[in-house]
């Protein structure tokens, strides 16, 4: 896998990001990104194995930097209420201000090469327990109803907001994706309630 290394690493990762959103993962040839990130081909090599070690890393850089920060901000928030109102702000919120990263997350990732489903796997389930941990705490503070299936709740609250992002991304309009928030808050929270 890749070897994490400074500043060109990260060129290399953000580079790669615009590519994979421009032409698509199958698209891409590792010589666009190296072009794009104004370094030698071989120099990709230096960090990653193959072009699908660079989609998994991206994954793993900008979705586990997302998730490390949103962890430290739930830590500051003790009602689960408002932990999921910012959970859901900071989805939509890291996406909306990067288009090209919401178009890799949320359509160039979708691959079904094992290999990627293996790399992407991981991080995704550290969110996903993140999401876990809210819901079982508002149950546990009768927040939230008890009754509720913390998986079946997890995997309507990560749909609804991955299914959101998704039509976001495919309609290709200027349309903002930070009105929906409070929609779909408003949903979410009452449907818990």
């Amino acid at each position: 896998m890749s070897r994490r290394a400074g500043d060109k690493y990260d060129t290399i990762i953000r580079a790669a990001i615009r590519v994979f959103a421009t032409h698509g993962y199958h698209n891409a040839q590792v010589s666009k990104i190296a072009r794009e990130a104004n370094v030698a081909d071989g120099t990709i090599y230096l960090y990653f194995e193959s072009k699908a070690d660079v989609l998994i890393s991206l994954f793993q850089e900008t979705m586990g930097l997302y998730v490390e920060k949103l962890k430290e901000k739930l830590a500051l928030i003790d009602d689960p209420e408002e932990q999921l109102r910012l959970l859901i702000h900071s989805h939509f919120e890291s996406l909306a201000h990067d288009k090209d990263l919401a178009i890799v997350t949320q359509i160039e990732l979708r691959q079904s090469d094992p290999e990627i489903r293996r790399g992407l796997a991981p991080i995704l389930k550290k969110y996903l327990d993140v999401i876990d941990g809210i819901i079982e705490r508002g149950k546990e503070k009768g927040v939230f109803r008890r009754e509720v299936i913390t998986h079946v709740a997890r995997k309507m609250i990560f749909g609804t907001l991955d299914e959101t992002v998704t039509s976001w991304v495919m309609a290709n309009t200027e349309r903002d994706l930070m009105n929906l928030v409070e929609p779909v808050q408003d949903l979410l929270i009452h449907g818990l309630r």
